[in-house]
């Protein structure tokens, strides 16, 4: 499968992202974010365009690598600002795309199964900050098992 990430779009990000490009919210946690999210959808059935895009959105609204609650909303809103332009969603998959940008770092577990498997996708590069992912605040029963756990905490810590 081909990436839904262009060349554009990563010079979009470049220069719209206000944080370390290498830094914990930066290029390699949406890369990161996005192996676990295609991974995932293999098991969950979720929409992997909607997933690609989330990886390299949900935290592209950052105001620092704190507390900043309302980086979901922003990232919600560059979504809508650039669709039909550096992303390419039908208005059903936009809407899932913007609903997993905003409530992704609110700790919700029920969702539509896109949104969640882009929730459990980032929870899962916790690692990258100290924090091992627990099972009980993943969303997804693929997301939750121990192995797949493990093995995103590692990749998450290189």
């Amino acid at each position: 499968m081909s990436s839904l990430i262009t060349q554009r779009l990563i010079a979009y990000a470049r220069r719209e992202f206000r944080l370390d490009w290498d830094g914990i919210h930066g290029a390699p946690h949406w890369s990161r974010v996005r192996h676990n999210g295609l991974l995932l959808a293999q098991h969950t059935g979720a929409n992997v365009r909607v997933v690609e895009y989330f990886a390299f959105i949900h935290d592209l609204g950052r105001h620092n690598d704190d507390h900043d609650p309302e980086h979901g909303e922003r990232a919600a809103a560059i979504a809508e600002n650039i669709a039909g332009d550096l992303i390419e969603l039908a208005a059903d998959e936009l809407a899932l795309l913007t609903e997993a940008c905003r409530g992704h770092s609110d700790g919700h577990t029920l969702a539509d199964v896109t949104v969640m498997t882009c929730w459990d996708a980032d929870r899962l590069d916790l690692g990258r900050v100290g924090i091992r992912p627990e099972a009980a605040r993943l969303c997804n029963k693929a997301a939750r098992h121990p192995e797949f756990i493990s093995t995103a905490y590692l990749r998450s810590l290189a």
